[in-house]
């Protein structure tokens, strides 16, 4: 029996689960049945010459999208229409407590070496994220299982921690693809998956070529002979790429020439409201944001509508200083919005003896589209708080890894997630990778524990409000605003009516879900 986990639903089968997730999925005009052929040609943002295929590292667009939904495949997917479907895993069943989860593995999956899919690759793969050496932003969702089981070579059991509402959701996770038990080293290296392409050619930061993989189980995906997506971080470049007919497709439209490309008859944009959201995280080892007064002030610091219609050109909104969406089942929207205040940011820095307080600030626009612009219009308000921000442009290339958790304040974005805990546990919990300011808060974290295992759906909202507000008002992340998923594609290429909103370029599943009409 299978058991459906829907972003407007609930775990099925008398689990109350309370999950539910983004929403906003935008919705098309409906086209005829999909067609095979041609080769897609994308320009996108987000390339590093440190790109692998090592899904564990990736963190940023370009990879998102060649890993899951591309080369990789992941144990469950959300869809389109943000129900949450088998991808390798066909079903799963819960305990009563949703501490044990047993999956129902997809049978006559081939990866792209011939090997086929079986419990094994699973157990290995998972495996990988807790390795002594691992450094995997999805660490936190493999760690919360205490036990794997192979039933059989099409089942597996995996026995957590603690009950887990959300877990099937979190296996949908773009860094938990599976690789073949045998040849994981060889998987990571050339790019051997069980997805609907496989490898011709990757060159790290520059391009990647993908060619349709022919026994691939999906029969209503992936319809493309061939996929060419090309690095170009360059905002001005990729637009102008799309505008020439050098590519069919973009993400991040650069909203400066957003109009000239409504003026161009053979462009389409497509926007959804999802949880992204842009952010400027502090470490807080570092002085002086170890202060919680001086983390408050400089939250105070920003024009949030100022960045809102200046940088997204009105494509998103306000945010609150948490990471909880809009779109999340559990977003407190009664909580009060942090408005612009520097007399009061002033008073906490004299409270706190900085009166005069001098800052770095490193951003470049790998962060988010017009990240630089947004730090120079943050320098300019904080000074009526008396704030002196020193400005750093860092380089795109290498921005991941050489300044993002590297340097004491920086831009930042996330494209947010699906529940709470997702969202919180990849980025919060005490100790995990991808904690960008290492901000310890002990009610936070045993909030977070409680939260996960709650069944109960109002016990659940008022632990997910409670942890909103520690966040907002003692966490090290301002989170000024929620931008919208804003892309473009020629109307040589289209879809199935429905475009989904967990991440850009529909959920980073364009290759499976597109086509040429």
């Amino acid at each position: 029996m299978t058991y459906e986990l829907n972003r407007r639903g609930f775990l099925r089968a008398g689990v109350a689960a309370g999950v539910m997730a983004a929403t906003g999925s935008r919705m098309t005009p409906a086209f005829a049945a999909p067609k095979m052929g041609g080769t897609l040609r994308m320009g996108i943002a987000g390339a590093n010459t440190s790109d692998s295929w090592d899904g564990r590292t990736h963190s940023d667009s370009f990879m998102i999208m060649m890993g899951h939904g591309t080369v990789f495949d992941c144990l469950t997917e959300v869809g389109a229409d943000g129900q949450l479907k088998g991808e390798l895993a066909e079903s799963w069943e819960p305990s009563a407590d949703a501490k044990t989860w047993t999956f129902n593995l997809r049978k006559g999956v081939t990866f792209h070496n011939g090997k086929p899919f079986n419990a094994d690759d699973v157990i290995a793969s998972l495996n990988l994220h807790t390795a002594d050496d691992a450094k995997s932003a999805a660490k936190p969702i493999v760690a919360s299982i205490a036990e794997m089981k192979k039933m059989n070579d099409h089942q597996v059991q995996m026995v957590l921690k603690a009950g887990n509402a959300d877990f099937p959701f979190l296996l949908s996770d773009y860094h938990i693809v599976i690789h073949p038990a045998d040849g994981i080293e060889e998987s990571i290296a050339k790019g051997i998956g069980t997805g609907g392409y496989m490898v011709e050619n990757h060159d790290p930061g520059v391009r990647t070529i993908v060619k349709k993989y022919g026994n691939h189980y999906k029969s209503d995906a992936c319809f493309f002979d061939s996929i060419e997506q090309i690095a170009i971080n360059d905002s001005s470049a990729r637009m102008n790429a799309l505008m020439t007919g050098q590519v069919d497709a973009i993400n991040r439209v650069d909203f400066k020439t957003e109009i000239l490309m409504k003026r161009n008859p053979n462009i389409n944009i497509f926007e959804v409201t999802g949880n992204q959201h842009f952010t400027f995280p502090m470490l807080t080892g570092v002085e002086p944001f170890n202060n919680p007064d001086v983390r408050l002030a400089l939250k105070l610091a920003f024009n949030r509508q100022e960045l809102v219609d200046k940088i997204l050109q009105g494509h998103g909104a306000v945010a609150n200083d948490h990471p909880i969406g809009p779109a999340n089942q559990y977003f407190h929207k009664d909580l009060a919005q942090r408005e612009y205040d520097p007399e009061q940011a002033r008073s906490l820095l004299k409270k706190a003896g900085m009166e005069g307080l001098t800052v770095d600030l490193s951003a470049a626009n790998a962060a988010f589209p017009g990240a630089v612009d947004a730090s120079q219009l943050l320098q300019a308000s904080a000074k009526a708080a008396g704030i002196n921000i020193k400005l750093t442009q860092e380089p795109d290339d290498g921005y991941w890894s050489n300044v993002w958790l590297k340097k004491p304040w920086v831009a930042c974005y996330w494209s947010g997630r699906a529940t709470e805990d997702w969202m919180f546990s990849t980025a919060y919990e005490s100790g995990v990778p991808w904690n960008d300011t290492a901000w310890e808060n002990a009610r936070f974290q045993e909030l977070l524990l409680l939260g996960r295992a709650e069944l109960d759906t109002a016990k659940r909202e008022a632990i997910y409000h409670e942890m909103q507000e520690l966040c907002s008002n003692d966490g090290a992340t301002v989170v000024p605003m929620y931008a919208n998923y804003v892309d473009a594609h020629s109307k040589k290429l289209t879809n199935s009516g429905t475009i989904g909103n967990s991440w850009q370029m529909d959920s980073s599943r364009i290759a499976e879900r597109w086509w040429f009409a």
